[in-house]
């Protein structure tokens, strides 16, 4: 089976040497940038193609030869490179974190014939598949939430935050409106707001404040409560408030020495080199997911806790292990056959069957990704 991972980035490298790995697969990684692809030249089942990702013509030739493809592109480009995908008829994975409504393209998907798994990271990813499992075993939900965030190991003053993502894709978590169900009901409520602080084992406090991260959640599931929070160290919120709103968040175009920038580019300039996670600097992951609900008439309460940390051994981060390896154990349950159905699917249509939770939660303990469960009634 032939293999393409679109984007050779610190997620997308750590999935094509994962794939790698498996003897019955040739895998390629395809990224704009000699400099990213160079990494890859001592990883023995591992080829690299340099490639514009975002020329629709060079692409579709791109995933030609292949049976799968795994999507790692930036937000910005997630849909329309996944809607290209599905056009040429492949199967694809996909954890490109895009604003739109990745069921616009279930039709074309169907009409393919092919599956396609979208936001199948860590959150939205495994919390939703964890969530679509929970609420199968109930007959009402009344409660769906998670909390997660991914975290330097070492605080650096003024952020104290790293990412693995580019900051344009961050910070829209700070300026998207955060969307969540409240008595059956959509409430929109803006980005990093209804703050909270939370104690976690081997952190501390951390605080926990609106993100849109509920998504396809909010149509997939009935529940009477749902909701994302995403979690940072303390002081962080007000530090997005005040860059938001000054207005360095913007996309409307302000004039500078008779030149019109967007301010969102300027800030993302000056933030990259703060928040970029290097090799070899430690992260955290840290999530919890709780569904409360009803079983016949008794109470039952699911909950599942990850903290994971940096691989030393691999040099792997921690947001690359739990994303990454998310969805290429997604990537192995389809080629193996497992998961078949057609269409685009949201990650929690896994949790409805329960063999696949239970493969994608083995392969993730394999590699060190392990998710606590906890069941009460």
């Amino acid at each position: 089976m032939k293999i393409i991972v679109l984007g050779g980035g610190l997620v997308g490298g750590p999935m094509a040497i994962d794939l790698s790995m498996d003897k019955d697969k040739e895998v390629a990684v395809a990224d704009v940038n000699p400099n990213v692809l160079q990494k890859f030249n001592k990883i023995a089942n591992l080829n690299t193609i340099q490639a514009d990702l975002g020329d629709e013509q060079k692409l579709r030739k791109l995933i030609e030869p292949f049976d799968i493809v795994l999507s790692a592109v930036p937000g910005f480009m997630g849909f329309k490179t996944l809607q290209t995908i599905i056009e040429c008829g492949k199967n694809v994975i996909d954890i490109a974190f895009f604003p739109e409504d990745l069921f616009e393209l279930d039709k074309l998907a169907k009409d393919k014939g092919i599956i396609a798994i979208s936001d199948i990271g860590v959150a939205p990813g495994m919390s939703n598949v964890l969530i679509g499992y929970a609420a199968g075993k109930l007959d009402t939900v009344d409660k769906a939430i998670t909390y997660v965030g991914g975290l330097p190991k070492i605080r650096q003053w003024p952020y104290e935050y790293k990412a693995v993502f580019s900051p344009v894709d961050v910070i829209e978590e700070y300026t998207r409106p955060a969307r969540y169900i409240k008595d059956g009901k959509e409430v929109v409520m803006p980005a990093l707001s209804e703050p909270e602080l939370m104690e976690f084992d081997g952190i501390g406090t951390l605080e926990a404040f609106n993100s849109d991260g509920l998504r396809t959640l909010a149509k997939t599931i009935k529940g009477s409560y749902m909701i994302e929070k995403t979690l940072r160290y303390p002081g962080h919120i007000e530090l997005m408030r005040v860059l938001r709103e000054t207005g360095f968040f913007s996309t409307d175009s302000i004039e500078i020495n008779g030149l019109q920038i967007r301010p969102l580019d300027f800030t993302a300039k000056l933030l990259f080199p703060k928040w970029k996670l290097n090799e070899g600097e430690e992260d955290i992951t840290v999530m919890k997911v709780i569904i409360e609900g009803k079983s016949g008439n008794s109470v039952k309460r699911f909950e599942y806790d990850l903290f994971d940390r940096y691989d030393v051994q691999t040099g792997v981060h921690s947001m690359a292990r739990t994303t990454g390896y998310t969805a290429t154990m997604a990537l192995r349950m389809v080629a193996n056959g497992l998961y078949t159905q057609k269409g685009v699917s949201a990650p929690e249509f896994i949790g409805k069957n329960e063999a696949c939770v239970k493969f994608m939660l083995n392969g993730l303990k394999e590699r060190g990704v392990i998710y606590h469960e906890k069941i009460s009634h």
